[in-house]
């Protein structure tokens, strides 16, 4: 991983210190920043997120500078992970508190889980089942473990799309992942060995 360069990107989400701990816990350069020239230099980008998809699109909106974000991500190929609702925003569109739209780099929309009477948040430790091989599921066994915080999940248009699945009542998509462009619906930071796994395999692309 030489020559590797981490932009967390900061538009005012609660949980960017706490990725960007995990990043400096692993010995990895890293920096949270929402300036174009420091997300042109960075190798690799990681939009984390919590809260509600409108909240969350309106303050990438606000705080991002979205046109030099896509030029990096969508035209240069940039490495780019979403975590959470970092995650979700990737989508067309989400339906928290009225439809909202996302960023439209994954065709999907986000909706609401279909728990029955299981709890919602879905909060805690789940296992994620990869639906196919990649390189950000990797070294993994079948079946793992990681951290969720989640009431809506990311509804793939494109099965293709789709790296692994989580079963919470119904199975939902935890992993998602395009080209360049990929998103957990768990939190790394929360994983423990899991999570750390995961940011190393991110930065293998």
């Amino acid at each position: 991983m030489i020559n590797k360069s981490v932009c967390i990107l900061d538009y005012g989400s609660g949980n960017v210190g706490s990725v960007f701990n995990l990043l400096k816990h692993m010995k990895l350069d890293a920096v949270i920043s929402n300036e174009e020239k420091v997300i042109q230099n960075s190798s690799h980008l990681i939009l984390p997120g919590v809260g509600s998809f409108g909240s969350a699109m309106e303050k990438i909106t606000n705080n991002l500078p979205l046109e030099v974000l896509e030029n990096e991500v969508l035209i240069k190929n940039k490495p780019f992970l979403g975590i959470c609702v970092g995650m979700q925003v990737l989508a067309n569109y989400g339906l928290e508190f009225g439809k909202n739209a996302g960023l439209g780099w994954i065709d999907g929309v986000v909706d609401i889980m279909h728990s029955a009477d299981h709890p919602l948040p879905h909060i805690g430790w789940n296992n994620v089942e990869r639906t196919q091989e990649s390189m950000l599921m990797s070294g993994f066994e079948k079946i793992n473990d990681f951290y969720f915080v989640n009431s809506y999940c990311f509804i793939a248009k494109n099965i293709n799309n789709v790296l692994a699945e989580t079963t919470y009542h119904e199975k939902f998509v935890s992993v998602i992942g395009k080209d360049n462009i990929m998103g957990v619906q768990f939190h790394p930071e929360k994983s423990q060995g899991a999570g750390q796994k995961i940011i190393t395999n991110f930065l293998e692309y």
